[in-house]
């Protein structure tokens, strides 16, 4: 026989791929859909977060533009430290939740509804669903903080994951490997 003939056989009967082949290209194929699928988790836990932040930036504006809208004189009355801790008690009676316009508040009955109403925002009490709330932050709190005409507002939150924590002592928040802040400056005049 020669040796070209032999050669044309065996090319013959060799169809289709071993099973080493099959093994192979399976652990490629499942390595790549489990990295798909930590990469989506990870896509998701980042969305989250840049929600918080952004709820959390957007509440530091609104409490700030509530301010502007008072009287500047008044400006002391927004200042604390523990909006969060515990819900303030709803300006009594439903009137003075100033959300009637044919009986205007009075500047300390705006601000009793002011702070209510951005705290209940805070801690996600203005979004309810099975009597629980929805919305908020986690651990939500927030702080107000005044020198001369400059208004600091800060508010913390506990992310989901660990992070070095400042330790700043600003006086907001619970100091914690998951707590982050948001701190928005403004002047009111």
């Amino acid at each position: 026989m020669n040796k070209f003939s032999t050669l044309s056989s065996y090319k013959n009967t060799q169809k289709g791929m071993t099973f080493l082949e099959v093994l192979i290209a399976l652990v490629i194929m499942v390595t790549g859909i489990l990295g798909a699928v930590a990469m989506q988790v990870t896509a998701k836990q980042g969305s989250f977060d840049a929600m918080q932040r952004s709820l959390a930036s957007s509440l530091a504006q609104d409490i700030i533009a509530r301010v502007r809208a008072n009287d500047p004189a008044n400006l002391v009355a927004y200042v604390a430290d523990d909006y969060g801790v515990t819900l303030n008690d709803e300006p009594t009676p439903i009137a003075l939740r100033c959300a009637q316009a044919d009986a205007p508040c009075t500047p300390a009955q705006m601000i009793a509804n002011d702070i209510y109403e951005w705290e209940l925002a805070l801690v996600g009490g203005d979004v309810t669903a099975g009597g629980k709330n929805r919305g908020g932050l986690i651990g939500g709190q927030g702080c107000i903080f005044q020198n001369g005409n400059a208004l600091t507002v800060v508010v913390s939150w506990q992310g989901r994951t660990k992070i070095k924590d400042s330790k700043k002592s600003d006086g907001c928040g619970t100091g914690s490997k998951k707590r982050r802040q948001v701190v928005v400056q403004a002047f009111i005049i």
